[in-house]
């Protein structure tokens, strides 16, 4: 009933005019609203300073998987200052009940779209791991959703798709442990994506990255006639790609960021020059070396974590449990060797990767006292605050 609820709301979205007419602060955060026909129901709420009825505004809409709504509104309410966005974020949809979390979005949903001059062809919605499973699963559910800015966790069913009716802007920490996912999630993909990864592990984006991400859904909608062309921002944020690429110099690094300016900007300039650049930096063989060993690290990674999952549901079949805990001793042993180097590295991040999915997997499918015991010494006591 509630995925009905949330169709019926976003098919109205598209053609609704405010029906309450309310006048609330802008430019400041509004730490909880209440929805008008249920008490249970809130959400954190920014609406930028420029803001006015007088015309329809892009909405983002956030869910946190501790009902933290007013997170999601602090890491992207300089973005949408700068970029005229109002940005609404749950204060009651947590991890748990899936059909709570559908009732949450819909009733907010809902109430903004009572309250506030919503451009109904630029929704989109973003969350943090778990409320990123969400954003992407109410996204799949309706063509009214323009895109997505998923952090640190993808699909609900973790299936890689080669397209989706919507942009996607995925984010992940370098040690985060889902990072392998949202590698696979952005390397799957055919229909426009960009994945930004940033120092740290699983939390949200960083100030810098949350702007990249409402930059590029601004290009996004230019590109797909949802928003007005505006030469001004176009250029602008070519000059500073550039910048970017320039910085970069002739590394691997370069590569990729010229392959995403090309395909970013492909419907505004000629980027003939940057794919050629791109071609020609990814022929030099210490490049193509480079390029070659994060691929083959990438793949190393899967399928270590692919040994950990076959050793772990080993453990049910008595034949196999006492082998399988020592193997799992031996290779907890060395991930947590790897990880404790006091030099950065990309072997020390992708051994903090595997060891906190092991943690965080563990903790929620495998129920042997012998094995939880041995992971018990790994555990973080201070873990990522999102």
């Amino acid at each position: 009933m509630a995925r009905v609820l949330w169709l019926v709301v976003m098919a109205a979205v598209v053609s609704a005019s405010m029906s309450v007419a309310q006048d609330l602060p802008r430019g400041q955060v509004l730490a909880s609203v209440t929805t008008l026909d249920d008490p249970t129901q809130g959400y954190a709420l920014y609406l930028p300073s420029a803001y006015t009825t007088e015309r329809a505004w892009p909405i983002l809409i956030g869910f946190h998987p501790a009902a933290r709504g007013g997170a999601i509104i602090d890491t992207y309410r300089d973005a949408a200052e700068r970029h005229g966005f109002i940005v609404a974020a749950s204060n009651t949809s947590r991890n748990g009940s899936w059909e709570a979390s559908w009732r949450a979005a819909t009733k907010m949903m809902q109430d903004v779209a009572r309250r506030l001059a919503i451009d109904g062809r630029r929704v989109y919605l973003t969350g943090h791991s778990g409320g990123s499973r969400l954003a992407l699963q109410l996204a799949l559910a309706t063509p009214q959703v323009a895109g997505v800015i998923a952090s640190s966790a993808g699909y609900a069913d973790v299936t890689p798709r080669a397209s989706v009716p919507f942009a996607i802007f995925a984010t992940a920490g370098v040690e985060d442990f889902n990072y392998l996912e949202m590698r696979r999630l952005a390397g799957a993909l055919k229909t426009p994506h960009r994945l930004a990864v940033f120092p740290g592990g699983h939390t949200l984006p960083p100030p810098d990255v949350a702007l990249q991400a409402i930059e590029w859904l601004d290009l996004q909608a230019m590109a797909s006639g949802r928003r007005g062309r505006d030469d001004v921002l176009i250029e602008r944020l070519w000059s500073a790609r550039a910048a970017t690429i320039a910085a970069a110099g002739e590394t691997p690094d370069a590569v990729i960021l010229l392959r995403a300016m090309a395909d970013d900007f492909r419907a505004f300039r000629d980027v003939k020059a940057l794919e050629a650049r791109a071609a020609d930096l990814s022929r030099r063989k210490d490049i193509r070396r480079a390029l070659d060993r994060d691929r083959d690290a990438y793949e190393k990674e899967g399928r270590l974590r692919d040994e950990f999952d076959r050793r772990e549901a080993a453990l049910r079949d008595p034949a196999l449990r006492l082998e399988s805990l020592r193997d799992l001793a031996t290779m907890l042993a060395d991930l947590h060797t790897q990880a404790s180097v006091s030099t950065d590295s990309p072997e020390r991040a992708r051994a903090r990767r595997v060891l906190r999915g092991i943690l965080v997997g563990a903790g929620e499918g495998v129920r042997d006292d012998a094995y939880v015991a041995l992971l018990r010494p790994y555990r973080p006591t201070a873990p990522d605050r999102p």
